[in-house]
């Protein structure tokens, strides 16, 4: 074989390896799809003891970690510190599994937003145009990084940045978003484990 043929060869098995890969990703996509509807249609068959019993617990856990989370940032005078609040909620679960995946995508995402959308604003200043620049490379670096379940948060955060009014430099504004967030996180991935490892230690089940 000639050394053009072995070329060709080897660019036509790369390029079948990478079809294989992307082929792979999807097929893999669409299982975990299913699986997350095949739990949701478990959930709701639950009685609605369990439901109420399961509702309540993941209420509870998630107002005290909220306010755990909250009330440090009006200590230390950080005007918007509910974003700590609002990122304990939605990062609090049932699972200690699922609580430290919804972290990595609110943290993660944050990161990513307040980054893009910082450099964006200090560059090419707030217009329109920026704004949904920044949103689609945002997203897209969440993709791009393998993180695709954080991407609406990294909108978000780079939304906050380019479209809310704030006081103060652009950049300390950033900043305090990862804080706040980052502090959230902490505080719901602390609060679950907690009652993950007391109702193990009790034989609690929800």
């Amino acid at each position: 074989m000639s050394r053009k043929g072995e070329e060709g060869a080897t660019e036509r098995a790369a390029a079948e390896a990478a079809f294989e890969k992307t082929r792979r990703a999807d097929r893999d996509t669409s299982r975990i799809r299913w699986l997350r509807d095949q739990v949701t249609r478990l959930r709701k068959r639950l009685p609605l003891r369990r439901r109420f019993s399961g509702g309540l617990a993941h209420g509870v856990m998630s107002a005290v970690a909220a306010i755990v989370a909250y009330l440090p940032t009006q200590v230390l005078g950080l005007r918007e510190g509910f974003w700590a609040a609002i990122t304990a909620v939605a990062v609090a679960q049932t699972e200690f599994g699922a609580t430290r995946s919804t972290a990595r995508d609110q943290f993660t995402g944050a990161a990513i937003g307040g980054l893009i959308g910082l450099s964006a604003y200090l560059t090419l200043g707030p217009s329109l145009p920026t704004y949904a620049a920044t949103v689609v490379l945002a997203i897209l670096a969440c993709w791009l990084v393998n993180v695709a379940s954080a991407c609406r948060l990294a909108g978000i955060t780079a939304t906050i940045i380019l479209l809310v009014p704030h006081l103060g430099p652009v950049e300390r504004m950033a900043g305090s978003r990862v804080l706040e967030v980052g502090w959230g996180v902490c505080v719901a991935i602390g609060t679950v484990w907690l009652v993950t490892r007391l109702n193990r230690r009790f034989g609690i089940k929800l």
